[in-house]
């Protein structure tokens, strides 16, 4: 199967303007995922689909591939579908990787890989079991229930399931919860069928574009990672990542 990797790099944010730029010892964040995700054998390219030129000629400079984009997109996946009909609409799947994640693990991009190249897979993602009962609270953490065949039933910024006989504390003892990573592997046909999808019930209430998926029908299905890269939403998030100095 032919894969490739799309990275959707804006420049603006609220939160952190310039983020894809921003220096993490030595490197820029868009290099550092462009350089995780191409280590990935699964994958046969890599492109950074952005709608910034200075973001554009940055990944030029290093020897990355980059493709622009309209900046009116209001996601990822339909940043991803406009790279991919420009840049290779013969691939048989895309996976979209998280650009403010510059670390990104190439072992869970191949499980994507993997994932999508099963027959009944439209969609692939992967989830992580809770262990801390703070991160079960956050609204911020998105929560997934799944079936027998590691399909996904639900998404969910509140704990799901509700454990009636337990105390809330009590919760991550006694069942495995699982929080969603933001890593989506797409066949190809289904990609170009979903950022057609209008906006559901479900995606106005949660705010998570998955939903919009689910409610019309399509499968996600998930693979259980061990390993979490760290996101960067802040200048704070990634003054931490430096100053740990578990990364060089």
């Amino acid at each position: 199967m032919r894969i490739i990797g799309i990275i959707p790099a804006r420049y603006a944010s609220t939160r952190f303007p310039g983020k894809p730029l921003a220096d993490i010892l030595g490197k820029s964040m868009i290099q550092r995922v462009y350089e995780q995700a191409l280590s990935c054998s699964s994958i046969s390219e890599v492109w950074v689909a952005t709608d910034d030129e200075r973001i554009a000629v940055h990944v030029n400079e290093f020897g990355g591939k980059s493709i622009m984009t309209l900046p009116s997109h209001d996601s990822g996946t339909e940043r991803c579908h406009e790279a991919f009909e420009k840049i290779d609409a013969s691939a048989e799947a895309v996976i979209n990787i998280q650009g403010d994640e510059p670390f990104v693990s190439p072992d869970q991009l191949d499980q994507l890989a993997q994932l999508i190249a099963k027959d009944e897979v439209e969609i692939a993602t992967l989830v992580k079991r809770i262990e801390d009962p703070e991160v079960l609270l956050d609204p911020n953490k998105v929560k997934v229930v799944m079936g027998s065949q590691m399909q996904a039933l639900y998404f969910s910024r509140s704990p799901i399931p509700y454990m009636r006989e337990s105390k809330i504390q009590d919760w991550v003892n006694s069942h495995d919860y699982y929080k969603h990573l933001g890593l989506y592997a797409y066949r190809t046909e289904v990609l170009r069928e979903i950022v057609h999808l209008e906006e559901g019930v479900l995606e106005q209430s949660e705010k998570l574009e998955q939903l919009r998926w689910l409610e019309r029908g399509k499968s996600i299905y998930c693979g259980i990672t061990k390993y979490e890269s760290p996101a960067v939403d802040t200048p704070d998030d990634l003054a931490k990542i430096i100053a740990s100095g578990v990364y060089s």
